[in-house]
């Protein structure tokens, strides 16, 4: 009696076997917890779009971004980025970060004021956001180099002025919450690399003394009064204050439990502006309430303590110092953002992470959060310090 041998599917083994080394490999590159507080931000910045009446183009512009910058995500994830160690490498980074904001004075686009953006058909680019992570990346490496002789004042003065041509450029297109959010991160990066405080005071109070000269001899009655008006903006609530008074008649109208997803109130008649990108925190937070706003601050302390957490376990001090900074960067715009909504701080026209509509600063944070899950990835699993084994640059 003849035996038949049923045929094997080869394919769908070989397949199945893809499908592990594929899983793997994707729990290997990525911190699912770092996903896991990500992905909730998201969802929310497109609900809060997407509860307005009508047709909502920025909804639609902002899931194709976001399809665009997890994809960057996941791709750089893979990268072996310890060519950013090189000194001609970074010093080609910036000095073409510097070139580009140069550019804007000749090809950028005015809008509300600021020269800030590139116009290439239906394609909008601001280049400041990817102007601040090559500033990171440049701090990173002048601070990993220094740690030894970190207290010589010259450091500060070098480091900051590489972060003053980033703020002098985008200071005078002119964009105010993108300069300070430069200036502190250049100030926590400085911080971190432990810095003399009393350098740093000294440095400080210098500048206290020359605005203190100018407040008193040089500005006119009419800048001193704009200056004024810029740090409170409430004291105009018909002029300059009125999108500081509705975003904060917005927040505290969520009170508890919100006013649901779509019942904004504020946002819904305009009397709330640029409800999508400069005060969507205002319009989650009406819709959302206080538990709501809880809600988001967790999430978002998870995406810093896993950054952190990666941070800390960098192959040098340049990883390190590396995704510490990254860190401050996102602080930084954070509690920016949520200020000026609340009315703590001056209007300055800044994004919140994940949450707000933008290509450019949406790629800019996975592009930056790529480059960590690969350094993360191509680790060597032994941390040293790299001052002995590269050439003295930046």
């Amino acid at each position: 009696m003849k035996t038949f041998m049923e045929p094997q599917n080869f394919t769908g083994r070989r397949s199945f076997r893809l499908g592990n080394i594929f899983s793997r490999l994707f729990l290997r590159q990525i911190d699912l917890p770092l996903l896991a507080g990500i992905i909730p931000l998201l969802a929310a910045g497109l609900l809060t779009m997407n509860s307005f009446v009508g047709e909502n183009i920025f909804f639609h512009k902002q899931f194709i971004w976001i399809i665009i910058s997890l994809s960057a995500f996941f791709i750089l994830s893979f990268v072996d980025f310890h060519f950013l160690r090189r000194t001609r490498v970074l010093v080609s980074f910036y000095l073409g970060a510097v070139f580009i904001l140069l550019s804007l004075f000749v090809f950028g686009s005015v809008f509300q004021g600021a020269r800030s953006w590139f116009s290439i058909g239906l394609l909008v680019f601001q280049p400041t956001a990817p102007a601040m992570l090559v500033l990171i990346l440049v701090l990173a490496k002048y601070f990993s180099r220094r740690h030894i002789e970190i207290a010589n004042i010259k450091h500060i003065l070098i480091s900051g002025l590489y972060a003053f041509i980033l703020f002098g450029l985008v200071l005078i297109q002119p964009d105010f919450g993108s300069a300070i959010i430069i200036f502190c991160v250049w100030l926590g990066m400085v911080l971190v690399a432990g810095i003399s405080k009393k350098h740093l005071i000294i440095v400080f109070t210098l500048g206290a003394v020359v605005f203190s000269f100018l407040w008193f001899y040089a500005f006119a009655p009419y800048q001193k009064a704009r200056i004024l008006t810029f740090i409170n903006p409430l004291t105009d609530i018909h002029g300059a204050g009125y999108n500081a008074y509705q975003s904060t008649i917005a927040v505290g109208s969520g009170q508890l439990f919100g006013k649901g997803i779509g019942y904004g109130t504020q946002s819904k008649l305009q009397f709330l502006p640029e409800y999508q990108t400069d005060f969507i925190f205002a319009a989650f937070a009406e819709e959302w309430g206080f538990f709501g706003v809880l809600m988001l601050l967790g999430f978002f302390s998870l995406v810093i303590w896993r950054i952190l957490k990666i941070a800390e376990q960098g192959e040098s001090n340049f990883e390190i110092l590396y995704g510490t900074g990254l860190a401050i960067l996102f602080i930084t715009h954070f509690t920016v953002h949520v200020g000026i909504n609340i009315g703590l701080l001056p209007v300055t026209g800044t994004t919140i992470p994940f949450l707000s509509y933008g290509g450019s600063h949406l790629l800019t944070e996975f592009v930056g959060l790529g480059i960590l899950m690969g350094m993360r990835q191509h680790s060597r699993g032994v941390h040293r310090d790299d001052t002995h084994t590269e050439i003295v640059g930046v």
